[in-house]
């Protein structure tokens, strides 16, 4: 039987540039995570009874599934949202030695 593959991209959703910065340097600092992408991004969505419009930034970061709880943590304490978006989303496959790296900054 193959085994769940250990790898995933968590993507944060946040208000500002200044704090997704800031969450990326510190998942990257403390290695929770290989790698921190920043992205704008326009997010439509429900929130309170009515339709939402935010410019937002999405930061994927590249990590392990063992590693989750703690990343999510910290993310939290970071973040200035109620309900931050903070979703774990597997990877099918990736290259071995992107995957070897990952590990190495990680830890195994």
């Amino acid at each position: 039987m193959e085994t769940e593959n250990p790898y995933i991209i968590v993507q944060v959703s946040a208000s500002d540039t200044e704090q997704a910065w800031t969450i990326a340097q510190a998942v990257v600092t403390q290695k929770l995570v290989a790698c921190a992408q920043v992205f704008p991004i326009r997010s439509v969505y429900e929130w309170e009874g009515g339709v939402t419009q935010d410019d937002e930034y999405l930061i994927l970061m590249k990590t392990r599934r063992d590693i989750y709880e703690r990343l999510e943590a910290l993310v939290v304490e970071l973040h200035s949202y109620d309900v931050p978006e903070i979703m774990a989303l597997p990877v099918v496959a990736g290259s071995a030695p992107y995957l070897k790296w990952i590990d190495e900054v990680v830890g195994t």
